[in-house]
């Protein structure tokens, strides 16, 4: 299984040494890979982050860890499509060609209006648009002269250089939905949920390799990114997690597995939305993951994001050698 961190790109902690020198010693202890998310007028999540509006492009900070790394995997989780494909394909091909071909597009769908409707692209169906894109993106970035037309967009014979090193760049179906694992199958290399109870990430994972094989299809890679707090003990470690918020959270996911009880109410119910306590906790909370068929593990520390070097060289001396076996 490979391990990767979000890196702290928005709100109070933002910042350029956390960013670089961060991803640098991310590098050095060994993690496979650095993530961001997305968003063009970024409104902080009310549970779980705080009010600060800072929040730095995702492919453009991606591009500047790229230049101080030289091996760590680059991703995105998750693009939301309000760019033009066209533009994705340019900036995706131009980030492979500076910095090596370590790029992962994860898309998805998005989660508020108020960013689509800013771009003049109201009441367009997402999901579709991240079909598209999938799509555009496939094509431009492996044939020239390429026509195509959908309700979205519509080009002819157009050309995008330079094309991405190695290829195709992975795409990704970000989402926790059945319907986004169906999509993952159908056109995505990787289908990477976020905060996700374990039960609910079985139960798709399981729906994923049925229809991987009905459809004669190697299964897409499964990743996830748990919100994340290591420290010595399991008490000071949730401390500082918005346990309350999480719960919240998981009580609004429409499509999820829900406890016994019918609704999340403790941490234990948390189970696969939260990696929280020791080291040795981390490890099994780790080791749960792979068992279920995680390949991706992305730690989400924006809890922490105020000890985020703490948080590396404690996951990257205590947790990820043990992992290594």
């Amino acid at each position: 299984m490979k391990y990767g961190l979000l890196l702290p790109h928005f709100g109070d902690e933002a910042d350029k040494d956390k960013l670089l020198q961060g991803s640098k010693r991310a590098e050095e202890l060994g993690f496979d890979s650095v993530w961001v998310r997305d968003h063009l007028v970024f409104e902080p999540h009310g549970e779980m982050e705080k009010p600060n509006r800072t929040f730095y492009d995702a492919l453009t900070t991606l591009t500047a860890i790229g230049a101080v790394t030289s091996k760590i995997e680059l991703g995105t989780g998750s693009l939301i499509p309000f760019r033009h494909p066209l533009v994705t394909a340019l900036m995706a091909g131009t980030i492979t060609q500076l910095v090596g071909p370590r790029l992962i597009l994860g898309f998805g769908a998005g989660t508020f209006d108020h960013e689509f409707d800013a771009v003049g692209m109201s009441g367009l169906d997402r999901v579709e648009l991240v079909r598209s894109n999938a799509e555009i993106l496939k094509r431009v970035m492996t044939e020239n002269d390429v026509s195509y037309k959908d309700e979205f967009f519509e080009f002819h014979d157009v050309t995008i250089e330079p094309k991405p090193l190695g290829g195709k760049v992975p795409f990704w179906y970000c989402g926790a939905t059945p319907r986004s694992a169906r999509l993952a199958v159908e056109f995505c290399d990787g289908w990477m949920p976020g905060r996700i109870s374990m039960d609910t990430l079985a139960k798709r994972i399981t729906d994923i390799e049925a229809g991987s094989q009905a459809a004669g299809r190697t299964r897409p890679t499964i990743a996830v990114i748990p919100p994340t707090s290591i420290e010595s003990t399991r008490e000071e470690a949730l401390k500082h997690v918005n346990i309350p918020g999480l719960l919240a959270w998981a009580n609004k996911a429409k499509f999820a597995v829900r406890p016994p009880s019918g609704s999340f109410e403790t941490v234990d119910d948390l189970s696969g939305q939260l990696i929280v306590g020791s080291p040795e906790e981390a490890i099994a909370e780790c080791q749960k993951f792979e068992a279920l068929g995680v390949e991706h593990l992305v730690f989400d520390f924006r809890f922490k994001f105020d000890k985020w070097y703490e948080q590396i060289e404690l996951l990257g001396s205590e947790v990820l050698p043990k992992l290594r076996g």
